[in-house]
């Protein structure tokens, strides 16, 4: 029978129903390099899928063991500082459609459907999840990795050229020392307990950072020259992870400066929930002849647990 006949938008749906089941695996299955939560923030999915909201505590210890005399009483016991928080979880959604004439044309002519629409429709999804984990939502009172406000922050130095505070502006030496101080301030600030084994900049910061050589004559760049001597590397043995953020670093500090950011990329310090991953729903009938595949989602903010083990650096 032709798809011109009066069930054709029933012949329609179960069409685009059969060729959603070849198309979602595909669009599933593909990873976006140039989404960037995924590589900065810890991801938890075991959360209930509707749940409302997400429960936790920031905690920190005090407590300070001393000399004891067997025949005495008083002994300093360890007390935990707990803070109760509560992140909202919320929906999002995106779909695709198509009309009639689309799914009669591919129908007639023995064609699948491309996967584009689906893969459109993910591509937002993710993005949208990378610019709620980095920066949050203000309309949903969230914050995110680079604008939390319980971190500390602070200013670089201006002993730059001019006075200046950005890395533009100063020595290898310099530079090298502005990064120890945040890896430091956290080892310090956390007892001792903490050290960020990451770093955040602006991809501008560090493009000049890779490019620029300490001095005329040696080959190494100040990147280099960081990665070998930070004290993250030289206390544990291990690579300091530096990265480039595009975009959302250039105007996040103090008066719209550039920011650095220095955590430990661990659970235990910091974790977005995402309840529900992205995932269509089955297609639909929407109007007389337009179909439409929805896709949901559902998420909450960026907890920051242990806000002594994130510090951020202006003016960069």
């Amino acid at each position: 029978m032709n798809i011109l006949t009066m069930d054709a938008p029933q012949r329609a749906l179960a069409f685009l129903v059969q060729q959603a089941a070849l198309i979602e695996p595909q669009v599933y299955a593909i990873r976006y390099q140039d989404i960037q939560y995924p590589g900065l923030i810890p991801v938890d999915t075991s959360a209930p899928e509707w749940i409302n909201s997400v429960t936790y505590f920031s905690m920190d210890s005090v407590g300070a063991a001393a000399w004891f005399s067997g025949k005495a009483q008083d002994i300093n016991n360890v007390e935990l500082l707990r803070e109760k928080f509560e992140t909202t979880v919320s929906m999002a959604a995106i779909g695709y459609r198509y009309d009639l004439e689309e799914l009669g044309k591919a129908q007639l002519l023995g064609m699948n459907l491309s996967t584009d629409k689906a893969n459109a429709a993910r591509r937002v999804a993710e993005e949208f999840i990378d610019k709620v984990a980095i920066t949050g939502d203000a309309a949903k009172g969230l914050t995110g990795l680079v604008n939390a406000s319980t971190p500390t922050a602070t200013t670089a130095p201006a002993d730059g050229t001019g006075s200046a505070t950005t890395f533009a502006s100063k020595t290898p030496d310099q530079v090298l020392r502005d990064i120890n101080g945040q890896l430091t301030g956290i080892f310090t600030g956390s007892l001792g307990t903490e050290i960020a084994d990451t770093i955040l900049l602006p991809y501008a910061v560090l493009l000049d950072l890779s490019t620029r050589r300490i001095d005329t004559v040696n080959q190494t760049t100040i990147l280099e020259w960081v990665e070998r001597n930070n004290i993250y590397t030289r206390t544990t043995g291990q690579t300091l992870t530096i990265r480039g953020v595009f975009g959302y670093l250039d105007t996040a500090g103090a008066g719209s400066t550039k920011r650095l950011v220095a955590y430990r990329r661990s659970p235990e310090v910091l974790k977005m929930h995402l309840p529900m991953p992205f995932r269509f729903l089955p297609a639909w009938q929407v109007g007389p002849i337009l179909y439409e595949v929805p896709g949901i989602f559902r998420l909450g903010g960026v907890d920051i647990r242990r806000p002594a083990s994130v510090r951020y650096l202006d003016g960069i």
